[in-house]
C-alpha cells in the first residue's frame, strides 16, 4: 500500500513492483523494437522518444495494475480519476553526451484548455505518473523530485492558467531550497506526482539506457481548497 503520509510530506509515493519485472522487460523490448535499436547500441542521440499508444500487451497490465489503482483511489480518492488506456510517451536517455537540453525544474501542464491547449494552474486537473521500465540507479538519468516542493508552488500558483514555459522560472524559484529526491528503482515500479511537485530530467551518468514513462492521470474534478481528498491538503 503506498504510503500516504510520504505523499503529503513529499509530494509523491514510489509504488514498487506495481507490475511484476517480466511485464515491464517486455513493454520495454517492444520499445526498442519502435526505436529501430539495439540494447548493445551504437546510440547516437541523448534522448528519443517512444510511446504507448494501444495499451496493448504488458502496456496494458501496466495501466491496469491493481497497485496503481489502489495508490490512486487513496491519494485522489475513490472514483475520483480516470483510467488509463495507454501508457503513453516514454523518453528514452542514453549515456550520449552532448546532454540534452532539457533539464530545467518545471512541473507538468496540468489544466486543459477549450481550445485542447495545456497550461499550469493552481486548480489542476492531473496526477503525474512515471513508470520505471529499465533499471534506473542514480546515475542513470533518475527524474529529479524537489521533495516538499508542492506546498510551495500551491503558494505562488492561482487558478489562472500560465503557459508551461512562464510557470517554469515560477516554480522553479519557490522551491529552489528544498532537497532533492531521484526517482530510482526497477523495472515495474511507479511514481505517483503532486501535480504541484517540482521535478527535472538528470544527466545520464551511467552506461544502460533508461526507459521511463510519463503520463498524466487525469481527474473528475479539479484539485481546489477544501475538497476532501489528499490531493487539497496542499492548500491548508
Amino acid at each position: 500500500m503506498v504510503e500516504l503520509d510520504a505523499f503529503l510530506a513529499h509530494g509523491y509515493a514510489r509504488i514498487e513492483q506495481a507490475v511484476p519485472r517480466a511485464v515491464a522487460d517486455d513493454a520495454r523490448d517492444r520499445l526498442w523494437r519502435q526505436l529501430g535499436a539495439s540494447p548493445d547500441g551504437p546510440w547516437t542521440e541523448p534522448v528519443r522518444w517512444a510511446a504507448d499508444l494501444t495499451g496493448e500487451g504488458p502496456f496494458g497490465e501496466l495501466v491496469t495494475s491493481p497497485a496503481l489503482a489502489a495508490a490512486l483511489d487513496r491519494i485522489c480518492g475513490v472514483g475520483r480519476w480516470r483510467p488509463r488506456g495507454s501508457l503513453g510517451n516514454v523518453p528514452v536517455r542514453f549515456p550520449v553526451p552532448p546532454t540534452a537540453d532539457d533539464r530545467g525544474w518545471h512541473v507538468d501542464a496540468n489544466t486543459p484548455g477549450a481550445d485542447g491547449s495545456w497550461a499550469v494552474s493552481g486548480r489542476p486537473h492531473t496526477v503525474l505518473l512515471l513508470t520505471l521500465l529499465s533499471d534506473v540507479g542514480p546515475h542513470d538519468a533518475p527524474t529529479r523530485i524537489r521533495a516538499g516542493s508542492h506546498r510551495d508552488v500551491a503558494r505562488v500558483l492561482t487558478p489562472d492558467p500560465l503557459d508551461p514555459f512562464v510557470a517554469g522560472p515560477i516554480v522553479d524559484a519557490a522551491s529552489a531550497g528544498r532537497p532533492v529526491h531521484r526517482a530510482t528503482g526497477e523495472p515495474g515500479d511507479m511514481y505517483l506526482l503532486h501535480p504541484f511537485t517540482v521535478h527535472a530530467a538528470d544527466e545520464h551518468r551511467g552506461h544502460t539506457p533508461r526507459f521511463m514513462a510519463q503520463a498524466p492521470i487525469m481527474l473528475t474534478s479539479p484539485v481546489e481548497p477544501g475538497a476532501a481528498t489528499p490531493l487539497a491538503s496542499v492548500f491548508d
